[in-house]
């Protein structure tokens, strides 16, 4: 049997995450793929490597161009790519999970500027996400939530959320800080305030960063994170 996480993206999509996807996708449909909408996200994934599922993922990725797959490096789904559709670039991850947070000092705390973001706050979670690039966000990924955040004189400089959520695990996502506001804790304090409600609910916290990032690695393993295997994104053009 595989791991929940081996197919974090289709296992989501299919499941708890089934309301945001296209309207033209998923099995309910008889499609053998799905797709994110892509106001709220890019990711698009084949239930397997049959014809059936290929010729929907290729015509998934036809209409809704700029998607990204996220597979098990070694898997099966790994090579299985949309057809006609160019691949803009492959990058490395890590999946990383948590099921307990390493004990926070003092200076760790900081519930009293950690405030919940709603619909009000959504242009400014695109504009920090657009500038600190934390990963694919989209005009609705804070739908998938909720964030939380921190703001400096009305202007938010910091957040963290949540996104995929598959059998017994939700994934810490979103993670960024504005430039002129790093070095004070701000991640550390918002992605333990996030992992530790996720842990709070019974399940385990994961997330995924760039396998060549050592120091993002490392900051998480500080917060408690381990790394579970290594996964592929691969970042579609237009075709």
């Amino acid at each position: 049997m595989t791991h929940p996480l081996d197919r974090a993206v289709f296992n989501a999509l299919t499941t708890r995450l089934s309301r945001f996807t296209t309207p033209d996708s998923g099995p309910d449909l008889g499609s053998g793929a799905v797709r994110l909408d892509p106001e709220v996200g890019v990711f698009l994934a084949a239930a397997d490597d049959t014809a059936q599922s290929r010729k929907a993922m290729a015509e998934l990725a036809r209409r809704y161009p700029g998607a990204g797959l996220v597979e098990l490096e070694d898997g099966p789904m790994a090579e299985v790519l949309p057809e006609g559709a160019p691949v803009a670039a492959q990058v490395a991850l890590v999946q990383m999970t948590a099921t307990a947070l390493t004990p926070a000092g003092p200076a760790a705390q900081m519930d009293d500027v950690i405030e919940e973001l709603g619909e009000a706050d959504a242009p400014a979670m695109l504009a920090l996400a657009t500038l600190t690039r934390p990963g694919p966000f989209r005009s609705r990924t804070r739908e998938l939530g909720p964030f939380v955040g921190i703001k400096q004189d009305g202007e938010l400089v910091a957040m963290a959320g949540r996104r995929l959520r598959v059998d017994g695990f939700t994934e810490l996502s979103g993670v960024c800080t504005h430039p002129d506001y790093r070095g004070k804790g701000y991640a550390a304090a918002l992605s333990r305030v996030v992992v530790s409600e996720i842990l709070a609910t019974g399940e385990a916290a994961f997330l995924h960063a760039f396998a060549d990032h050592e120091t993002t690695i490392a900051f998480y393993r500080g917060l408690g994170f381990q790394t579970r295997a290594r996964m592929i994104y691969t970042s579609l053009g237009e075709a």
